[in-house]
């Protein structure tokens, strides 16, 4: 995580920037983390049994489906916050809280306990299960069940340090992303949403590591709008992977393979809702690029490097550029960058060929390391690392601007934010 490699700025500006984190300060501890795999019944990552700490809110549970009040007001929503638990000032497991749909407003309501390291969250299709990356040099996926908070279990990866997971569309299959052994998984989805075994595991052994990288670095990975193919992306090699996936084995096979320029470092990738483009956040070189897809091949084209609008350069003050969110409509899209500290807005133009820059907003927070868009499209959340803070937008459907909604709600070591 130290020194001046490419590898090494790309691990730290990934997972650092809060203080000695688990890898460094507690080397130990995650190496002597168990393989997460669970009995019969539930278990946490830590075999502790899990708890729900509702920090003075029993009374209320934002898990719970919501529905509308008798003054015909919509209800509160729930929230799901992500951190790193073994992170100096971090959280204690998966944050729990409730936001107002209309004003925005986060209100806090505990933690649920017993799932280490949960550093990125996604949620079944059927909205039942929340699943969260267990980031570990043992790495795990956890799910748990919504409405009562039950922790259903945990499978290892067969990785290590996974960062980023998302269910196949079907519900059948939860994909994850393992950043340290540059790594991707399939697990079979339960009709109850538990984990089941794995059903596949692919290493990026090819191309070579781009500059200064040591390795593969699987950071994202997600299913295309066809729903056949599966794109992993690996800051290490430069390189975005398309695989076919068997809907019925949950295995994957390599289709395609799409390049960045080298030491771009890609991370995150967005899909536009036509199906026929996506936008891709290269980490290293603090730049953007529209990406043709298609869906017949699962071939991605990956377009020229276009600007964050973080007017930074390496260096001392350098942003990275961390994940884009898309407006449901699909006129505009987002872009949080870290360092920098703003909240990039693009009009989306072509039919989803062309980003054009409209500018950029502060985001009211330090190191915004993930965004997303509430249902509707109407709020906009940033998880900022740093300052261990969630800020909340009011977005313009007219022209994607920007309002803040109040003040940053505080959550330790801020790393994602869901909501429902």
């Amino acid at each position: 995580m130290s020194g001046g490699t490419g590898a090494g700025r790309a691990r730290w500006s990934r997972r650092g920037f809060v203080g000695a984190l688990g890898a460094v300060a507690a080397g130990g501890a995650l190496a002597a983390c168990g393989d997460g795999s669970p009995g019969p019944g539930p278990a946490s990552p830590s075999g502790s049994s899990a708890t729900a700490d509702r920090d003075g809110s029993a009374g209320s549970s934002p898990a719970a489906p919501p529905a509308a009040s008798s003054t015909g007001t919509p209800a509160a929503r729930p929230l799901f916050l992500g951190t790193y638990t073994s992170a100096e000032g971090g959280g204690r497991g998966i944050g729990l809280a409730a936001y107002d749909p209309v004003s925005g407003r986060i209100t806090g309501a505990g933690t649920l306990t017993g799932v280490d390291d949960p550093s990125y969250l996604a949620v079944h299709p059927d909205g039942r299960t929340l699943y969260a990356v267990n980031e570990r040099e043992r790495g795990s996926v956890t799910a748990v069940r919504i409405a009562d908070r039950k922790i259903l279990g945990s499978r290892p990866t067969g990785g290590a340090q996974p960062c980023h997971l998302s269910v196949h569309p079907s519900g059948r299959w939860l994909l994850s992303a393992d950043y340290g052994s540059g790594t991707v998984a399939v697990h079979r989805v339960g009709a109850s949403g538990a984990l089941g075994e794995r059903t596949a595991l692919v290493r990026h052994t090819r191309p070579a590591p781009g500059p200064g990288q040591q390795g593969p670095h699987a950071h994202q990975v997600v299913t295309a709008p066809d729903g056949g193919h599966v794109l992993a992306v690996d800051l290490g090699t430069d390189t975005v992977y398309s695989y076919r996936l068997d809907d019925g084995a949950g295995t994957l096979t390599e289709v395609a393979q799409a390049h960045t320029r080298p030491g771009a470092g890609p991370r995150h990738l967005t899909f536009h809702p036509g199906g026929r483009y996506a936008y891709l956040a290269d980490e290293l070189d603090d730049t953007v690029a529209v990406c043709a897809y298609d869906p017949v091949t699962g071939r991605l084209t990956v377009g020229a490097p276009q600007s964050t609008g973080s007017g930074t350069k390496k260096g001392a003050g350098a942003n990275y550029p961390a994940q884009f969110a898309v407006s449901p409509d699909g006129a505009h899209a987002f872009l949080a960058n870290r360092g920098a500290n703003t909240l990039a807005r693009y009009a989306v133009e072509a039919d989803g060929a062309r980003l054009r820059l409209l500018g950029t907003a502060p985001v009211a927070g330090a190191f915004p390391r993930q965004i997303a868009l509430a249902p509707g499209g109407r709020l906009l959340f940033a998880a900022n690392q740093r300052s261990g803070t969630v800020s909340v937008f009011h977005v313009d459907p007219a022209d994607g601007g920007l309002r803040r909604a109040g003040e940053p709600f505080a959550s330790p070591v801020a790393v994602c934010a869901l909501p429902l």
